[in-house]
């Protein structure tokens, strides 16, 4: 077994951090596996050498120890590349030029029903710049293909989850050892036929960034040989996406195990603006790392 924690160095670790670390971590120790580190740099304008440093500090304060080096996805940009490019080559991107408020306007004409339907990562993309005609935006000829300079790259879903089916052959899903958010455990399956109207067409290269979330994770955990992925249940349906992905690429689909978040007292998740549940606070007043586990309840 190999697992993984992947934290973004854009503030301090708070104690829903702690949890997902904690149980990737005892995931691996308990199978006699291996734990990695990965750091999700890719948003450059908001990543810290500071907040990496202080991440690093409270995982081994935690008596977490990671094995082999710390994956950096700043580094990573080449393989990044190599996969949009094949994926570019198969039709399967379009170049997308909408703002946020160009989407929310598309978005708040009249419609029949109760609205637009929410995907992982928000409101379904209305499709509005497939089928554009491509001169009308900016290329840069770099990077093996030609990635838009100022835009970004959507994957098209309804497609995408055509040629993902057939190139696995087989149904497309995967094993969940954990818990879903409405309690799915077991064979999950991805449901390709209904991605573009539950999904949509999801960003996998933002502008100034070598990609977006969904590509980089499923490239990273082949690359790492991550064989469990161990996150919060809000992750659960993004899983489809990458499970697609991991069919286009040829890569391996890990077993996943979705946990339960850490919330406030007034059930909300934790962010990292909740300064006040921050490691860094805990330690400052003496808390031990057997507190931090009784506090998520793994004491």
């Amino acid at each position: 077994m190999r697992t993984r924690f992947a934290p973004s160095p854009t503030g301090p670790l708070h104690l829903g951090h702690a949890f997902a670390a904690m149980v990737a971590h005892d995931l691996a120790r308990t199978a006699g596996g291996e734990f990695l580190l990965r750091i999700e740099d890719l948003d450059q304008g908001r990543a810290r050498p500071e907040w990496e440093r202080a991440i690093c500090d409270d995982l081994e304060w935690l008596g977490l120890r990671w094995d082999g080096p710390v994956i950096r996805q700043s580094d990573r940009a080449p393989a990044y590349r190599a996969a949009l490019a094949d994926l570019w080559r198969r039709d399967l991107l379009y170049p997308c030029g909408c703002s946020r408020a160009d989407i929310a306007a598309a978005l708040s004409a009249p419609q029949e029903g109760a609205g637009p339907a929410q995907g992982p990562d928000g409101p379904v993309y209305p499709r509005t710049c497939h089928g554009r005609d491509w001169s009308e935006f900016s290329f840069a000829a770099r990077s093996g293909f030609p990635l838009p300079e100022a835009h970004a790259l959507r994957l098209d879903m309804a497609l995408a989850g055509q040629v993902a089916a057939a190139a696995r052959g087989r149904a497309l899903g995967f094993a969940e050892e954990g818990r879903g958010p409405k309690g799915e455990h077991g064979w999950i399956d991805a449901e390709c036929g209904t991605l573009g109207r539950t999904i949509g067409d999801v960003v996998l290269a933002r502008r100034g960034m070598a990609a977006a979330y969904h590509l980089a994770v499923a490239v990273d955990d082949a690359a790492q040989g991550i064989t469990h992925v161990s996150r919060g249940a809000d992750l659960f349906e993004a899983t489809r996406i990458h499970v697609v992905l991991q069919a286009l690429l040829g890569l391996p689909t890990p077993v996943y195990h979705h946990h339960r978040l850490i919330r406030d007292s007034e059930g909300k998740r934790l962010a990292k603006r909740d300064d006040a549940r921050a490691l860094g606070k805990y330690r400052s007043e003496g808390a031990t790392p057997a507190d931090i586990r009784r506090l998520v309840g793994l004491g």
